[in-house]
């Protein structure tokens, strides 16, 4: 593929370092996005001392004025690839989650990915290439307790890729959404300290009793199937699969 700019937000770790390294690593000028610069340069300098290329942002994706001027940042660099990963978590019953925090997860995972395809839709229109990616979760497609505002925001970021992908049927534009069970990253290890606190239980029995009991594989999926996946979604083959929601759950969504 002839080299392609692409755009990860919450890529200075995790799963969106990840998917930094691999699309790196497969020729892609990566810009590491993310609220801390610090921590976005970190990384870019990283992949920059393996050999690739990369660059640093730093942008509050709630901010839309921060995200509008984007584009003008980025102009040397115009983002072809899109992938909107930024996420946090807040785990609690409904009657005791504060109000800023559900407000806050609905910003950064579901606000955040609207105002930066909006910014930069009109480039990969001008062009007649682009590729959006959003980083959903099973809790996509499924619900668990205690995290009523994360799942509403994964929820919504199904709807918001079949709209866009109706909006862009008229060029060489797609948006689809990884929807992965859980992979064992920082914001996971939080979860699990979470919710063994919430339910009085083990992390033991978090991972085997909570996270792992539906899946039949039994297993947290991987980064690099994440990564692969993306980057298959990247490839001309992948040029008619839009609006759709790839789900990597080790069977979960079977039962």
């Amino acid at each position: 593929m002839t080299t392609k700019n692409v755009l990860i937000t919450g890529g200075a770790s995790g799963i969106g370092y990840g998917i930094a390294e691999k699309l790196a690593q497969s020729g892609f000028f990566v810009i590491i996005a993310d609220v801390n610069k610090a921590a976005a340069q970190a990384a870019a300098d990283k992949l920059s001392g393996q050999g690739f290329s990369a660059n640093a942002v730093g942008v509050d994706v709630c901010n839309a004025d921060d995200v509008a001027a984007l584009p003008d940042i980025l102009a040397d660099t115009p983002v072809d690839v899109l992938i909107n990963n930024a996420g946090i978590q807040h785990v609690a019953k409904l009657e005791d989650f504060p109000a800023h925090k559900w407000q806050q997860l609905i910003n950064v995972m579901l606000v955040g990915p609207a105002l930066l395809t909006q910014a930069f839709l009109p480039h990969m229109r001008a062009q007649n290439f682009g590729r959006i990616i959003n980083v959903g979760s099973i809790h996509s497609v499924i619900a668990s307790p205690f995290k009523s505002a994360y799942v509403a925001a994964k929820h919504g970021l199904l709807g918001f890729a079949k709209t866009v992908a109706l909006e862009t049927g008229d060029c060489d534009v797609t948006i689809n959404t990884l929807c992965p069970a859980y992979v064992k990253t920082p914001l996971v290890e939080q979860q699990i300290k979470a919710q063994a606190l919430e339910n009085k239980i083990s992390e033991a029995d978090v991972i085997n009793k909570i996270m792992l009991e539906p899946m039949p594989k039994k297993a947290f999926i991987d980064v690099n199937e994440l990564a692969d996946t993306a980057l298959f979604l990247l490839s001309n083959s992948a040029r008619n699969i839009t609006g759709q929601t790839l789900i990597l759950d080790g069977g979960w969504t079977c039962r």
